[in-house]
């Protein structure tokens, strides 16, 4: 029935029982009382429309559980009557007053649930996510050729060639800090269907000479580690190294544990990555070079800082479906030096073969090793214990042959427990006659670890490590320490 209609109905059923008006008023034009009930009418329509629309997001609300709370009562579905202004609501089905019934099902409020954790913040349409860890780390050691210089790197971690050799009697020293504590800050930005993300990674544990002193208040300052951008499949900026397989990196208290045998080295680049095969990528990079050489008189490592062409890193990754990671990277470098007086340069290549073999299903238990071999590769692997290159008395440049490596084996006890065995060497094989005079030939080292995990996201380990550096003239210093370390990532 119209609406027109069905108010003139009400009225005339209303106005009957009003003497002398009700004929003219019905006959006529529609009356005040006719426009006030058609405004009456069309507020009611849209309290209704709302109402059934909060009903059906009620019901479509996620709850708890279907079933009542124990001891509590159910709710039942009730009756709501809706009703014109001046009517007595007391009509039948047809509500010729204007009264409407509406069926409503009460329902009680559905818990309040959790919110869902928020990854990062947004700033201008850009995601940006916090992490990093508080690390505390302290070492007792020992050295059997002398004393470590103060405020020495190798008093923060192993590092092969502040091993001292040739000193007097033992030394001993305990260290205490908290510098290795990092902080990162990533960005995500999409772009054209695709996401523009960039990476600050930082921490205090940089080279001795720019930071405090461990008297009164051991401030150290703030070191970059990496920063760059990705997009699509270009990177540029401080990262890694190409050369390098971070993945089997074994977990250890030091900074980097296996360092003799390791390919440790972070440095502008631009890569691309292609990937080949779902489980095969291709990694393509130009880096920064800088060539690091020795001379027949002196020991010391000395960067040239002449270098004119960048080194060039490729690295192909395979991780396959039962967990297994496998690396195979190659390096070619053109090793440059220039003195004002004398100036030559050298070819120096390398390869590297890395992995992570997972022992058992849960992947608590693995294998992790390195394997590296070239020429004129020196500062890539080690820590630079052997020269890229040494320059000898005819002005010319020779590169030693580096062989080095790692295997480490981890032991998932339990979910909360679990250790690390490993151990690592370095061997470097000079020209005849062309060797630094008290230069480093070789160091190797072995440790083991336990680490605990009361908590997520808080480790406590404890380890144990022996290295040892060698000189070509034979002498040799060893170290033993015992580390402690805690901490907590975010």
């Amino acid at each position: 029935m119209h609406r027109s209609a069905i108010i003139r109905a009400a009225l005339a059923g209303t106005l009957l029982t009003a003497p002398g008006t009700a004929l003219a008023q019905a006959a006529g034009a529609p009356s005040q009382r006719e426009a006030e009930l058609e405004a009456r009418l069309n507020q009611l329509e849209q309290a209704v429309q709302d109402l059934r629309a909060e009903l059906a997001a009620a019901r479509s609300a996620p709850t708890a559980s279907s079933a009542p709370a124990s001891g509590g009562p159910v709710a039942q579905p009730q009756v709501v009557q809706a009703q014109a202004p001046g009517t007595s609501g007391q009509s039948g089905p047809e509500q010729p007053t204007g009264g409407r019934a509406i069926l409503a099902e009460a329902k009680a409020p559905p818990p309040p649930t959790a919110a869902p954790a928020q990854d990062g913040f947004r700033v201008a349409g850009t995601t940006v996510r916090i992490n990093g860890f508080f690390k505390t780390w302290a070492a007792f050691s020992r050295y059997d050729g002398g004393n470590i210089a103060a405020d020495s790197v190798g008093r923060d971690f192993y590092f092969p060639s502040f091993i001292p050799v040739g000193g007097v009697g033992t030394g001993n020293n305990f260290e205490a800090h908290a510098k290795q504590t990092r902080i990162a800050i990533s960005t995500a930005t999409p772009i054209a269907g695709k996401e523009l993300k960039g990476l600050f990674e930082a921490d205090f544990q940089v080279v001795p000479g720019t930071q405090g002193n461990q008297r009164i208040v051991n401030g150290y300052d703030l070191g970059l580690r990496r920063a760059f951008l990705t997009y699509d499949k270009f990177l540029v900026g401080q990262e890694w190294s190409t050369f390098q397989y971070i993945a089997a990196l074994p977990e250890t208290t030091d900074f980097l544990g296996p360092s003799d045998g390791t390919v440790f080295v972070r440095q502008a680049q631009l890569r691309y990555t292609e990937k080949l095969t779902p489980e095969l990528s291709l990694s393509l990079a130009v880096e920064n070079p800088d060539t690091s050489y020795a001379t027949t008189l002196a020991a010391a490592n000395v960067s040239s800082a002449t270098d004119r062409l960048p080194d060039l890193a490729a690295r192909l990754n395979w991780l396959m479906p039962n967990g297994m990671e496998l690396s195979l990277a190659g390096l070619a470098r053109k090793l440059t030096v220039d003195t004002g007086t004398v100036s030559d340069s050298a070819a120096g290549w390398g390869v590297s073969v890395a992995g992570k073999l997972p022992l058992t299903g849960d992947k608590r238990w693995d294998v992790r090793f390195m394997l590296n071999h070239g020429d004129g590769i020196g500062r890539y692997v080690g820590l630079n214990l052997i020269p890229d290159a040494v320059l000898g008395t005819d002005g010319q440049l020779y590169t030693p042959t580096l062989t080095a490596g790692f295997a480490a084996v981890r032991l998932g006890w339990t979910e909360n427990l679990r250790s690390t065995i490993m151990a690592a060497f370095q061997k470097g094989k000079y020209q005849d006659g062309v060797a630094p005079v008290g230069g480093n030939e070789s160091s190797w080292s072995a440790a083991a670890n336990l680490f605990y995990s009361p908590v997520k996201n808080l480790d406590v380990g404890f380890e144990y490590r022996h290295g040892e550096r060698e000189l070509i003239t034979g002498a040799s210093g060893t170290l033993d320490r015992g580390e402690f370390a805690a901490k907590y990532s975010f």
